[in-house]
Parts: C-alpha cells; sequence; structure tokens
C-alpha cells in the first residue's frame, strides 16, 4: 500500500482511479479510513519473527513442541465433554487416505466425482437412519455450528423470534447459538430441563441427548413441551449413543443435529470433525448446507447429483439458508466406512460398552467416603458427573502424575453458571469402550486419595 492509501499489486486489477471512486461512493478519504475502528496499535504491528529455518529444523521445532501433548493412548483417559476416545477401525485410515478421497471440498462436477457423491449419498442414508429422521444434508462444519443452524433453521420455519434451550445443553454450544442468532435478534433464554418452559413465542426448544452431564433425558416430554405451544423441538444427538437409545426421530423431533466425531474420527485435539443435520421432509427447503441425490443419466444408468444448495453462491442471497461452503466430505466419508464396518450389532456393543462400563465406574466412585453423584434425575449413557471432596483441579493435576487424564472441571466457568443442580466441586467424567476394568480401578483408586 502506498502512503496516500492505494493499493499497488500485480494482483489487484482496481485502477488508482477506480479505487477513488470506490472511497468516494463510502465517503472516505483513503483506505485507511476502512479501519478507523481498529486502535492504531493493532493495525499494523512490528512481527517479532524468528530467524528462517530450514527444512530438518522446522520439523525438529514442531516435533518438539508435539511431545509436549499428551496422546490419549499414552494412558487412560476420562475426559470427554464433546471429543471422544472411541475406537477408530484400521480400515477407515486406510480408506480415507487414499489420493481420490483427500479433499473436503464439494464436488461441483458430478461427471468427474461420482464417488465422492455416492459416499455423501450413503452417509446422508445412514445419518438420517441413525437418526430416525427423513432426510439428512452433506455435512456440516461440527457440532456446535450444526445445532446453531438448526436454531436458525426453526425460527425461520416458524417465523418466531426466541428460543428456549435447555439448562442442560452444552456451554460450548450455546455461545454458537448466541454468537448465530445475535446479529439477527434472536432472543435466546435457558429453561430448566425437568419443566421446560415454552411459551407462545418460542420458535424452538433446543435439546442435547444424552445432555451434557450425560443424562438421558426424556425425549416424549419435551416433545409434548414443545409443540404444544407451537415450537420446533431442535436436538444435538450423540450418534454413537443412538445404538442403544430410542432415536429422537421416533419421539417427535423435528430437525435433529449431532457431533460425528464419535464414528471413526479421532479427537485430534479439538477438531476437525464433521457436523451431522437432519430433519423432516417438510422442511427439506429450510435445510443448509447441501443434498446429494440418486438419478439415472439418459442412458438409465445410476449416477449421484448435488440435488439442493441452498448457499448463497448458487441462489439469490435473499432465499439462501446458510452461507457453509464446505460440507467436511473427508470426515463424512470416515463415518461411512466407521458405519458401514461396525454395522448394527457392532454400534449397538460398542454403546453398551460405554454405558455398562460407565456404570460400574459411577457406582464405584460412589462408595467412595466424600463423592457422590449429584444428578438424581434420569439414567447416563457414558457421562457422568461427580461430587468431589477437594478441588477437581487439583485432583486432576494429582490424577496426570500418575498417567491418568482426569474429568472436565465443571465448577469453573463457563461450566459453572449455571449448573441444573447445585454442585459446588464437579468433575465431569467420562468412560467408553477403549477403558479397561484395570483403568477404571486405577482411576477410583485414585480418586480415593483425597476422600477424608
Amino acid at each position: 500500500m502506498t502512503s496516500n492509501g492505494h493499493f499497488q499489486s500485480h494482483y489487484i486489477p482496481n485502477t488508482e482511479q477506480e479505487q477513488a471512486e470506490m472511497l468516494k461512493t463510502l465517503g472516505l478519504n483513503s483506505v485507511d479510513d476502512l479501519f478507523q475502528d481498529i486502535p492504531e496499535a493493532f493495525r499494523n504491528p512490528p512481527l517479532d519473527l524468528p530467524a528462517p529455518m530450514g527444512e530438518l529444523e522446522v520439523q525438529r521445532d514442531l516435533a518438539a513442541l508435539a511431545a509436549k501433548n499428551r496422546p490419549l493412548s499414552s494412558g487412560p483417559s476420562f475426559l470427554g465433554a464433546g471429543s471422544y476416545h472411541h475406537f477408530v477401525p484400521s480400515i477407515v485410515k486406510a480408506l480415507i487416505t487414499r489420493g481420490e478421497f483427500l479433499t473436503a471440498y464439494t464436488p461441483y462436477q458430478p461427471e468427474v466425482s461420482q464417488g465422492t457423491l455416492q459416499v455423501i449419498y450413503e452417509f446422508q442414508t445412514l445419518i438420517a437412519n441413525l437418526y430416525g429422521m427423513e432426510v439428512a444434508n452433506a455435512g456440516m462444519y461440527d457440532g456446535a455450528t450444526s445445532l446453531a443452524e438448526g436454531v436458525l433453521m426453526a425460527c425461520r420455519v416458524t417465523r418466531r423470534p426466541k428460543v428456549a434451550v435447555l439448562d442442560t445443553v452444552s456451554p460450548s454450544y450455546l455461545r454458537v447459538i448466541r454468537t448465530y442468532c445475535q446479529a439477527q435478534g434472536i432472543e435466546i433464554r435457558t429453561v430448566r430441563h425437568w419443566e421446560p418452559d415454552v411459551d407462545e413465542g418460542t420458535a424452538c426448544l433446543v435439546v442435547q441427548y444424552p445432555n451434557f452431564y450425560g443424562t438421558i433425558e426424556d425425549m416424549p416430554m419435551l416433545a409434548g413441551s414443545a409443540h404444544g405451544e407451537g415450537a420446533l423441538l431442535v436436538v444435538s444427538a450423540d450418534p454413537l449413543a443412538m445404538g442403544m437409545l430410542n432415536p429422537p426421530g421416533n419421539c417427535g423431533a423435528d430437525i435433529v443435529t449431532g457431533e460425528g466425531q464419535a464414528l471413526g474420527i479421532p479427537s485430534s485435539f479439538g477438531g476437525p470433525y464433521v457436523g451431522l443435520f437432519t430433519c423432516k421432509q417438510e422442511y427439506i427447503r429450510q435445510m443448509p448446507s447441501r443434498l446429494v441425490g440418486k438419478t439415472v443419466d439418459s442412458e438409465g444408468r445410476t449416477g449421484y447429483v448435488l440435488t439442493l444448495q441452498t448457499r448463497e453462491q448458487h441462489i439469490r442471497r435473499e432465499r439462501a439458508t446458510s452461507n457453509i461452503c464446505t460440507n467436511e466430505a473427508l470426515y463424512a466419508l470416515a463415518a461411512t466406512i466407521y458405519l458401514a464396518a461396525t454395522g448394527k450389532q457392532g454400534l449397538r456393543q460398542v454403546a453398551e460398552l460405554c454405558y455398562q462400563k460407565a456404570h460400574y465406574a459411577a457406582s464405584q466412585i460412589e462408595q467412595l467416603p466424600g463423592y457422590e453423584l449429584p444428578f438424581k434425575r434420569g439414567s447416563f449413557f457414558q457421562e457422568f458427573v461427580v461430587q468431589c471432596p477437594a478441588d477437581p483441579g487439583e485432583i486432576n493435576r494429582r490424577l496426570l502424575e500418575q498417567n491418568i487424564l482426569g474429568g472436565l472441571d465443571i465448577s469453573v466457568a463457563p461450566y459453572s453458571d449455571p449448573l441444573p443442580e447445585r454442585v459446588d466441586k464437579g468433575m465431569l467424567l467420562c468412560v467408553t469402550e477403549m477403558n479397561t476394568k484395570a483403568d477404571i480401578d486405577a482411576l477410583v483408586t485414585a480418586l480415593g486419595e483425597f476422600s477424608p
């Protein structure tokens, strides 16, 4: 950029005259005026960059940084809260790392993308069946943004500006919902999970199933509360739990979303993941992202195409439902391979192992002096809250010294405000099929050291 605020670049086609005309239209004197809202100290800060390094040096530097992390495979882990340590069959990585699959972008040209389109079609079919819903899209960014998009969709369908969110929904997901809705004037309020207050102007009731604290919600009751006031039921459901729980679609849900990480995707320190999104057929025109359909060509051969694209790039901007531009096709493929390889019985077996091991751990911990399970309403799946006799943060530090990764400390913000039950020193523990009996017993023994 020159001193008078004009760009000089071979890659920017605007002439100085054109830039001057645009600035005049905007009522500005220079390009710098566009950035007046940014404090001067932060506009062009000096960059204290290290000296250049060779490839070998960079590899060593990055390896040293990576060595500071604790891989989940290095010892027992009981941390969940949205990202879970599940078994990933070797066939998943073997297939998704094939060269023809190494992309997460949208297959716009069907004539050269039949393989990817078929994968997405199969993915949609599996997710729709898993959730008991009629339609599934090609995938979203992650579970949090999927749920937020579901909330926006419910507001479009009902044309109502208020949303009720259960107090058992993930605080992280709630923050994303607020971010998505704040610019559109949508009112977000939290309601108690055992007696949800849904009034006449509410667009939807938002539920997590199982909820953030692991408890299995009373879905038919919640559906009745929402539909009784003309609102939709929007659910964020753990897809792995569907191996043994009644799918939300069978309980009256209108829009069901989820995080697909549990389906053959490693935790990867928080991402990338794949969002799941399903809905009833009648709402398909308000669904974000894309829909792959199955058809035949002029010679009667099976073919796959992008049937529905509701992004502003493809239709009039005022008719667009979302600007999501990438459907995470690579991890949608991973989830498809995982579900196909595991099958119905395998998925149920994994879900039952998580359920049974978590309940064994909870029963053992509850017997320790000073520990209790504060959430008494309903059963739980693979996560549960423990009231501890000492600060959960200190307990986790001591556990790590024994190479045990403990649970999430929910006694600190944002998890502590508000809690659906009174918990002063709460820890959210997660037990999956990856935890052996020896792992659980070691956790119980370590926790017992804090008993009064």
